[in-house]
């Protein structure tokens, strides 16, 4: 006879009447399913009014074809490869598929090997140890015992609970990969932010050079108008303060570049170093035109999103697991092996030779509160996930619509500022020319130069700001990874 339909006989027999008695004993209650709320419909363009949407995305494009820059595209390369957070995501990852594969197994039968030795001094009245074993001998007493064999725990998934398990497991690693890839646009988009603010830096520090120069000869004529008695030493005075003022500007300047370097190193991966540069970001060029896509696009790239739906999808599997832990579980124990109560017999086959099974209903009856408290938890941990997914659809709409926005406001306020500084650099020539002529005061001249420095700076910080706005706008889409990225890490 074949050993292993053993236990499928006698689980075929007696299981449905165990089940039938522990239904009956435990009068389980299970609760209803939760109901969830309906989410928000999410409008369909991100531009009310707009009849024909563009359908394409600058989302879709990777880091490499977005950026122009070849030195930004490098950053981007070492630091995806190199930057600590994104190595502890993917180590998320890693944990979330062990749990998967633990929740997996759950669903297997176990089998241990087993070599066990026991000995029993049996009471006098217990009727035990004087019985004759299966060949005629009189057991000994005390009376050990050997085994030696296999010994299997199944549970068998009845009422899914070790399925729901599994999928909320399987779902939490497809979320553990959809937070790496937000760990990674947010590392782009901060990779890129930050050499655009070198790049504004150094233009700002050219600026500031520049009305240094400029400033410097203008102290240097107010000093021989006041030996010729044209100008006061109050107009010196005026003239080195602002003087002073300016490379006062480009030291802060120059220890803003230091920070920048320092934090755009660290998110490489790496110690303090020079960064490479391309060109100013004045000559950096921006796209005519950018195409936001459609609503259901961003949802669909946006891994903050896709995490939070995930989530969603693994607390409801966690809802329905901790509901079928009120009904009874069922558990299969066969074992097969060597038996005997004396080290020589135990290889004596066939006479040694022993296997059984036992087919286990457990229903709980009495103190369920644990049981009703990790439901009452899964139950709102669903709630919770629920509105952290409506939430995420939420902030990335409005991340996408304001940043929009805000690439057209800064396009047409950097042409306005554009304008503003030519006018005022002609200010300042004319007001060196009528000073020299006795036609402007100094105060005057001070006055342009400040207003032309001032309205330069303003116009770096729009030119930045225009890039700033533009990636977010690409974060925000979901831009930032691509599947090539992701296989390759």
């Amino acid at each position: 006879m074949n050993l292993l339909q053993i236990p499928q006989r006698f689980a075929a027999r007696w299981l449905p009447v165990l089940t039938a008695a522990a239904l009956a004993v435990s009068s389980c209650q299970v609760t209803k399913p939760l109901p969830v709320p309906t989410a928000a419909r999410v409008p369909a363009t991100f531009t009310p009014g707009t009849t024909h949407p563009d359908t394409a995305s600058i989302a879709t494009l990777s880091w490499r074809r977005f950026f122009a820059d070849p030195n930004l595209v490098g950053l981007l390369d070492t630091a995806v490869q190199a930057n600590p957070d994104l190595q502890i995501a993917l180590q998320r990852v890693e944990i979330a598929r062990s749990g998967y594969v633990a929740a997996r197994g759950a669903l297997l039968p176990t089998a241990s090997a087993v070599a066990a030795a026991s000995v029993d001094r049996f009471a006098d009245y217990s009727g035990t140890g004087f019985t004759d074993t299966n060949n005629g001998r009189q057991l000994p007493t005390p009376t050990p015992d050997y085994f030696l064999g296999l010994r299997s725990a199944w549970e068998i998934d009845v009422w899914g609970k070790l399925r729901s398990r599994r999928k909320a497991a399987y779902s939490r690693v497809l979320a553990s990969e959809q937070g790496r890839r937000l760990v990674q646009t947010a590392l782009v988009a901060q990779v890129a932010q930050l050499y655009y603010e070198l790049l504004a830096l150094d233009s700002e520090l050219a600026v500031l050079g520049k009305n240094d120069t400029l400033q410097a000869r203008a102290l240097e004529i107010v000093r021989v108008q006041k030996l010729g008695g044209r100008a006061t030493e109050l107009a010196v005075q005026q003239f080195t303060a602002q003087l002073l003022r300016t490379r006062g500007l480009e030291v802060e300047a120059r220890q803003r570049i230091v920070a920048a370097e320092n934090q755009l190193n660290r998110l490489l991966g790496r110690y303090p170093r020079r960064i490479a540069r391309g060109r100013p970001i004045r000559e950096q060029q921006l796209p005519a035109a950018v195409a936001a896509g459609l609503p259901a696009t961003m949802l669909l790239r946006r891994p903050d999103v896709q995490q939070a739906e995930l989530k969603l999808l693994a607390a409801r599997a966690d809802v329905a697991a901790a509901r079928a832990a009120f009904l009874p579980s069922l558990t299969l124990t066969p074992y097969v092996g060597l038996n005997a109560y004396r080290a020589a017999l135990l290889f004596s086959t066939p006479g040694s030779l022993v296997f059984g099974a036992l087919a286990g209903v457990a229903a709980p009856l009495l103190n369920r509160s644990p049981l009703k408290a990790e439901y009452g938890r899964a139950a709102a941990q669903q709630q919770a996930a629920f509105y952290g997914y409506q939430r995420a659809m939420q902030v990335g709409f409005e991340e996408v619509v304001t940043s929009l926005r805000g690439v057209e406001n800064y396009r047409q306020l950097y042409g306005l500022q554009t304008q503003e500084v030519a006018a005022l650099n002609r200010a300042v020539a004319i007001s060196n020319d009528l000073y020299t002529a006795n036609y402007a005061t100094y105060i005057e001249v001070i006055t342009a130069q400040r207003s032309a420095l001032e309205a330069e700076l303003k116009l770096t910080t729009t030119r930045r700001e225009q890039f700033q706005r533009l990636i977010d706008l690409y974060r925000a889409l979901g831009g930032g990874w691509d599947a090539a990225a992701t296989a390759a890490n």
